[in-house]
């Protein structure tokens, strides 16, 4: 089966360096097949026989760590979930001809508790949307992803779940590989 995985937090402001390279042996090495990465922020795309995607993220984890020295946040996904992902957003289905630069998707280690949701909701944030569906937060920023207060941290404290979030662009390729 096809699997996406997503790392938190690596290469960022010259922090948690990993070389893609690096990455992909790493992954090949712990027995996946047909890994590839793509660009640096940490996204593998690989094929493995294990089912649980809890197991894949856990290993991956742990390999990590072993191996770079730092604790990463890894959240694994099938191909045809991430696909189901970019093909129900709720701001394109309203409005078909959004641009997509200002569209991301924050992905939520689980589903968050509805009361924490609500909380979060009532807030207001300008022109920044957003929608919780599930174990995602569909986002929409027309002023930038830079200038929104809705960051993965608002998101990790305010719903008590880990969080990473990928632009709209990114999730397109992914789901093609």
């Amino acid at each position: 089966m096809k699997y996406i995985a997503l790392l938190r937090g690596i290469n960022v402001g010259g922090n948690r360096k990993i070389k893609m390279l690096d990455l992909r042996a790493m992954c090949e090495n712990m027995g996946l097949q047909e890994v590839q990465t793509y660009i640096q922020s940490g996204n593998i795309i690989f094929e493995s026989s294990e089912a649980a995607t809890s197991v894949l993220e856990e290993a991956l984890k742990a390999k990590i760590e072993t191996t770079f020295g730092f604790d990463v946040p890894v959240m694994v996904m099938t191909q045809a979930y991430l696909k189901a992902v970019v093909e129900n957003n709720p701001f394109l289905q309203q409005a078909a001809d959004l641009d997509i630069k200002f569209l991301h998707v924050t992905f939520l280690a689980a589903q968050p508790a509805e009361d924490l949701v609500k909380a979060l909701t009532e807030k207001d944030y300008g022109t920044d949307e957003f929608q919780v569906i599930d174990n995602r937060v569909y986002l929409y920023f027309p002023n930038g992803y830079g200038r929104t207060k809705l960051t993965n941290t608002v998101f990790e404290k305010k719903l008590q779940v880990a969080a990473t979030t990928r632009n709209w662009k990114t999730l397109g390729k992914l789901k093609e590989f």
